[in-house]
């Protein structure tokens, strides 16, 4: 196996850091994003209410953050369709690794979960908490199929279909760039874009 020239070394090395670069400051931005929801709880006079008690932390599980980063890590290995449908949109979004293909299951599953309890995930996407706080006025469809997942959202009101799309359009960036459109997103959602 040939050795990597001084320079290809120095490129990767600056890759690495980089992308360290971006996961430390999208850490930081979550816990500032975490910190301001308590913070605004607190100055109300009391401890973090429910709702937001169920941020990112309050209502995604360890298994949970764990596929979160492992969907990030391996974006590469996923591929997507995205379809305009009226009033929404249809996806199928997998994966040719199995157990890639079953945590992209696990996790959409997880999410309609939180959907149809009202248990609102904070996260980096501007267009979810839309979808969370109007989970009655459009409806979901999930089916897994042999490598993935298929999902059909539609709602007959203009500003949900147009919430729909912007989160698909989110999640297509998300596994198209992984990590890079992670970050940007939780930079666009703390009002830090230049």
């Amino acid at each position: 196996m040939r050795q990597p020239s001084r320079r290809a070394a120095i490129r990767i090395l600056a890759a690495g850091g980089g992308l360290l670069g971006l996961v430390l400051a999208g850490g930081y931005a979550l816990r500032d994003l975490l910190g301001s929801a308590h913070g605004r709880a607190q100055a109300a006079g009391g401890p973090a209410s429910p709702a937001m008690q169920g941020s990112m932390m309050g209502h995604a599980t360890p298994a949970d953050m764990s596929t979160y980063m492992d969907l990030f890590s391996r974006h590469a290995e996923l591929y997507r369709t995205v379809e305009f449908v009226p009033g929404g949109i249809r996806t199928i979004t997998e994966a040719d690794d199995p157990g890639l293909a079953a945590q992209l299951q696990a996790h959409v599953a997880s999410m309609y979960a939180h959907l149809n309890q009202g248990a609102e995930v904070m996260c980096m996407s501007s267009s979810l908490p839309t979808l969370f706080r109007n989970c009655r006025l459009y409806r979901r469809s999930l089916s897994n199929t042999a490598r993935g997942v298929g999902v059909v959202e539609t709602s007959a009101d203009s500003g949900i279909t147009a919430a729909i799309r912007s989160h698909a359009a989110e999640v297509t960036g998300f596994v198209d760039e992984g990590m890079p459109a992670m970050m940007a997103a939780a930079m666009a959602r703390q009002g830090m874009t230049g």
